[in-house]
């Protein structure tokens, strides 16, 4: 492998730079170059939190190049849309199946995109996209707050980096008493791509 190229997005307080760390040190744990960067709006008021991260043999710069990145994951499906042009032809999108009205939308001032329209988003550049159940599945986990590393787990699946790399990033980064239910959000999400969940629309 030469080079991956992940866009992380979502909003303040679903995790975003916490989730673009763990994949930061899993890839690390693997033997791999990596370079990383965060990019904050208003976060605390639920604006956008973008995080760069790019791993390969040799990777000399942060930064990544709108239009050449590999794989989008994002936790709400507007910072999912609004990164859309960010994905190269042949790329693809993780998305959390959820919806949060900006202001403007509550205002009445913008309409929030249907789904179909997120999916053209991508389809219409020549991506692909996979909606997927994140925050069910982290409610039936009881804690909300693992949604990040469900999805990180779906991501895991697609990566070549071996499962003992996730498990002793969350060894590391995660505090004891709540590393057991972070390890089953993470295989939850692998679970679910394995069992189809989530597949392409």
């Amino acid at each position: 492998m030469d080079k991956i190229d992940f866009m992380l997005a979502g909003v303040g307080g679903q995790g975003i730079v916490l989730m673009s760390d763990l994949l930061a040190e899993a890839a690390m744990e693997a033997g791999f170059d990596v370079k990383k960067s965060d990019v904050f709006g208003m976060a605390r008021q639920g604006g956008s939190v973008v995080s760069q991260v790019r791993l390969g043999t040799d990777v000399r710069s942060p930064l990544l190049k709108s239009g050449e990145v590999e794989c989008l994951v994002a936790l709400e499906k507007l910072e999912a849309a609004r990164w859309a042009s960010s994905l190269r032809p042949g790329g693809v999108a993780l998305v959390n199946d959820y919806t949060l009205f900006p202001l403007s939308v509550s205002w009445g001032a913008d309409e929030y995109p249907t789904d179909a329209q997120v999916v053209l988003s991508f389809e219409s550049r020549g991506s692909r996209i996979h909606l997927l159940d994140g925050t069910g599945l982290s409610a039936r986990l009881g804690n909300p707050k693992v949604l990040n590393v469900v999805i990180l787990g779906y991501l895991a699946s697609l990566l070549p980096l071996p499962w003992d790399a996730w498990l002793a990033t969350i060894e590391r980064r995660v505090p004891p008493k709540y590393r057991e239910l972070n390890v089953r959000a993470l295989d939850a999400g692998r679970g679910a791509a394995k069992s189809g969940l989530g597949t392409e629309d």
